[in-house]
Order: C-alpha cells, then structure tokens, then sequence
C-alpha cells in the first residue's frame, strides 16, 4: 500500500492508504479521540461502528467515526469536543440525490451468511441486491485486510467468498448505512452521500452480532476496546492496538485473538478466562470432539501455541476494575477464590459473549424469544430460515448466535428459498444443508459449554461505574431513578437518559434491561428491551430529506 500524510491534532501522521483512521492514530499511538459533556477521553472501543465512540472532526466536519473513515492523503483530524462548532456539513445543504432499487432479493450483510445467501440466490436465478456497512466485505468473522493481503486460512477462506459474490452478477453496494425498515417491505440507507431506497420482494438480514462488554468501573477509558476491535486493528490493517496487551472475558475469541496479536509483535500480559479450565469437565471437551473434531483440534492448537509462547492463560478470573495509570492501564481481576490480581498493559481486551445486532429485524416486526442462557433475543424462524414476517429472512448471529460456519450454511438455505418465494428456483431440496446446519449447531452448543458467556448482573457494582457510555448515566444514577419512576426500561430512560445516546442503547440497554428483571422478578421478552427507532443508526439530515422528497414522488 501506499503511504498517505495528515494531521491529529497538528501533528504530522504516517498512514497507509485503505487504512482506518483509527488503525493510523492507534498506530501512531494516540488513544484519544474524542472528549464527553464530562469531560472524559474516549477512543476505540468497538471497532465496527456500534458504539460510536471514537468520534472525530475531519477537515472541519464532526461526529466522523475513525473505525469507519479511511486515512485520505492531506486529512486534517481532529480531537472531538462535547460540543462541536457547526462544520461545512452540518447545515441543510441542497437535497442530495437518490436511488431507487427493487431486486428480487436485498441481502443486508456482507459476512459469512450475507454473502452466502446472496450467491445462491443469483443461482436461483433471482435478482439481487446486497448493501454491507463495512467498506470491505467479509463481516467480522472473515475480515479482509485493506490491502488484499492473506493473513492465514481464515482470510483465504473469506476472500474466496466474496469473490464468488462478486462473480454471482449481484449488486454488492459497500460503505452504506441502514437507517430505516418499513412494512412493505421499504428499506432506506444512505451511500456517497445519496439516499437509497430499496423496495424489495423478499428480505434476508444478516446484520450478524457486536461483542458483549465486561461493564466494571473503568470500561469507557481509553485503550479498552472489544477483543474484536483489537482484532480488526490486526487483520484489516497490521495494526496491534497495543505493546502490551491484557485479553479477558470468555470465549474462543479471546485465545484466538491473543495468539494472533502475539504472532504479530504484541506482548500479551496475561488472557484471563472467566470459566473454569476446560479439562475439568473431560466429558464436555470429548463431546466437543465428537460434534466437530477439527474445530476442537484447532482449538487444541491455539492452547498449544500460546503456552508455546509463554502466554499466561488463566482460567476462573474475572475482570473487577480497570484503571489509568501512568503508562497505560491497571486491570484488576477477582479469582473465584476471593483472591485478585493485576494486570497492566497498553491496551485491555474484553469479550464476554455476543449481542445479536437485531434492531431491523425487530423494526420489520419479527417475532423474537428471550434465551437465559445466552443472554440475548432469538429470531424466530422457520426451517427455511423465514421470520414470523412473510417474506423477511434472518441468517447468522442477528438471529441468534450461531457461529460462521453455521451462518454460511444458513445463508445458502435462505437465499434459495427467498429466491424461491420471488418467483425463482422452486424445488429447491434443503436436507443435505439442514443436515450440516444441525452438525454446526451442535458443535456451537457444546463449545459455549464449555466458557461462560451468560450475562453477569450489574446491580453489584460500584454506584459511580458508568451503565450507558453515551450519556455518561451511572448505575447510581439508574437505581436513583428507577426508585422516584419504577416500572420499566421506557420510564427509567426517560428518568434518566439512558439508552439515549448515539448506539441508540445497544450496549447499557440489555445490561439495564437485565437490572430492571432483577428488581421486579419478571421474565425477559422482546418487550423488556429498548424497542427500536428510526433513524437506527446517527444519519445525515439531508439524506433523509431526500429520501422523504423521493418517497412522495413516487406515491
């Protein structure tokens, strides 16, 4: 890649082209990026433009997310204040344009079950239409490096795979945010700053999940960030988020993320497991054995490796607290002994099970059922792969986690019979992929097994730890509220403003849903959660204008 020059701040930067900003100022070791209404630093955190934490202005223009902007040659960036000055395009410019789209089929994902579903619906003969958010396809589980670069079979595997999607003859539209779904169905998104409208017959989600957190004081500073965000900081863009770098939480991830940062220069501190080591439970690991033996052996030799490299991994530690210090961060963990321990390091991990990304599918009116055991909502779904909403498809880890190679297969059972139900490649024989789907399931079931993912209640911690990264609401500050306004999640966000900010609630909204069942004793449903609203995600005042201007012209 080509070198590219700008400015944080004032200060010159060296970045590659393609990059991200945040992979460039992370590289360059800048790890604030943007200031609260209190006055608090944060950075990275997510990685995929959930969380909209790592704000910055960019030649003028605020609210830019660096895990989402590429590094341009001559970029002026700069540190966001609480309250940005108006920019050049914060005003109401001239209506932009828009499109009008109407295939057979709109695909919503460009990962592992997006992209699979999109290939065998142009089999099928079907129209197609793909929109993926990420500037490059390939999702979280496959991300593709922004310079084509292979890193291992993983990204074989997914660069394969979004060739053949591209080779389909679909229309794969990159670099778009989704911010409305209507009944019709209607979708409306924003691309190149022109409105998209999508009137499709059929609909497949496949939005796949972002990383569930280990809320504990000190989880908004900056330097933590998800295990998934290290690993795109690696993988998309060679990257390491960190010198020195502390992984925890639970769950495969996390060991395979440890072993790639130190393959690539990192030293990792320390990979705290919260469960208990896997060969204390000798049944479970052979029945994983049984259920996919060369995923279990790929597991085996990512432990290998690690202990190969001197990698401390430590199971039955939880993390308890994160601290600035000088340097870096101090991570405090507490052993199921009652005992703790500290960790310092340059940049802390975490990943404590996933939040299926379902707010299109609960805006199109899916039917969806809580699971205690994995802490989030399940699409309902048919054993085509059909919503309780005719015509509305969901595939991979937005309905429920599942894993990739279960997604992959998803993808190609709900792309032939969306196909199908618009007309294309009746007659479609589903038992050979069912089959392989039940396979993968399986495996999925018995490797969470064997970590401990389920959601760990927030009403212990400290009264000033934040709940809602947005807008700073503390759990103090929740409890304070809920006791003058009890009732549920809508009144305390009224109270209190959680829920209110910028993700919209996706990170304090199911971990406040979960205090509120808590103190009420009730079951969670698909009603205890925030329900979701247009605009879905932060999106320009003049794309919707145009949208609004195109909608009446065309009724």
């Amino acid at each position: 890649m080509n070198e590219v020059r700008l400015t944080f701040d004032g200060t010159d930067i060296a970045a590659m082209e393609g990059q991200s900003l945040a992979a460039a100022l992370t590289g360059a070791g800048h790890r604030k990026f943007r200031v609260t209404a209190q006055g608090k630093h944060r950075g990275v955190f997510c990685g995929m433009g959930v969380c909209q934490d790592c704000l910055v202005t960019v030649d003028g223009t605020s609210n830019r997310r660096a895990c989402m902007t590429k590094a341009v040659d001559g970029m002026a960036v700069e540190t966001q204040p609480a309250f940005p000055e108006p920019g050049p395009d914060t005003g109401l410019p001239e209506t932009p344009r828009a499109r009008v789209l109407t295939p057979d089929v709109l695909v919503i994902g460009g990962g592992a079950g997006g992209l699979s579903a999109t290939i065998a619906a142009r089999r099928a003969g079907a129209e197609v239409v793909t929109l993926d958010e990420r500037v490059v396809e390939g999702g979280q589980y496959y991300k593709q490096s922004a310079d084509g670069s292979l890193l291992d079979a993983q990204q074989a595997e997914g660069a394969a795979l979004v060739e053949s999607a591209r080779a389909s003859g679909a229309e794969i539209i990159d670099d778009v945010e989704i911010w409305g779904a209507f009944d019709g169905p209607l979708v409306l998104a924003e691309h190149e700053r022109a409105a998209l409208i999508v009137r499709p017959r059929t609909v497949i989600v496949a939005t796949g999940a972002y990383e569930r957190p280990v809320i504990v004081p000190g989880w908004t500073l900056p330097g933590v960030m998800t295990t998934g965000a290290a690993q795109t900081l690696w993988r998309s863009y060679r990257t390491l988020p960190g010198r020195r770098v502390v992984v925890c939480g639970s769950g495969p991830l996390n060991m395979q993320v440890a072993l790639e940062l130190a393959n690539g220069g990192a030293e990792i501190a320390l990979v705290a497991e919260a469960a208990a080591s896997p060969f204390r439970h000798p049944l479970r690991g052979a029945w994983l054995s049984i259920c996919g033996p060369a995923l279990a052996w790929k597991g085996l030799a990512m432990l290998r490796d690690l202990r190969r490299r001197q990698v401390p991994v430590r199971n039955g530690l939880r993390l308890a607290a994160v601290e600035q210090v000088e340097g870096g961060l101090s991570a405090t963990f507490r052993r199921r002994d009652g005992g703790t321990r500290v960790a310092y390091a340059d940049a802390l991990c975490m990943n404590a099970g996933f939040e299926p990304q379902n707010e299109i599918l609960r805006l199109l009116g899916a039917r969806m059922t809580y699971d205690p055991a994995a802490g989030h909502l399940r699409c309902d779904r048919s054993e085509t792969l059909e919503t309780s909403v005719p015509g509305i498809f969901a595939v991979g880890d937005c309905a429920g986690l599942g894993g990739a190679p279960a997604a992959c297969v998803e993808g190609r059972i709900a792309g032939r019979s969306a196909a199908a139900r618009s007309g294309h490649g009746d007659g479609y024989d589903l038992f050979a992929d069912q089959r392989a789907l039940r396979r993968h399931r399986r495996f999925q079931n018995a490797l969470w097994q064997l970590h401990d993912v389920s959601p760990v209640p927030v009403g212990g911690l400290p009264a000033d730890t934040i709940l809602c990264r947005c807008e700073e609401v503390t759990l103090g500050d929740a409890l304070a509220g809920y006791a003058v306004t009890p009732g549920h999640l809508g009144t305390l966000k009224r109270a209190t403003r959680v829920g209110m900010g910028r993700c919209q609630g996706r990170y304090c909204g199911p971990a406040t849903a979960r205090l509120i069942a808590e103190h009420t004793g009730e079951i969670l449903t698909d009603r205890s959660f925030f329900a979701p609203r247009v605009p879905i995600k932060p999106v320009a005042i003049n794309a919707i204008l145009a949208a609004e201007k195109a909608l009446r012209g065309s009724t």
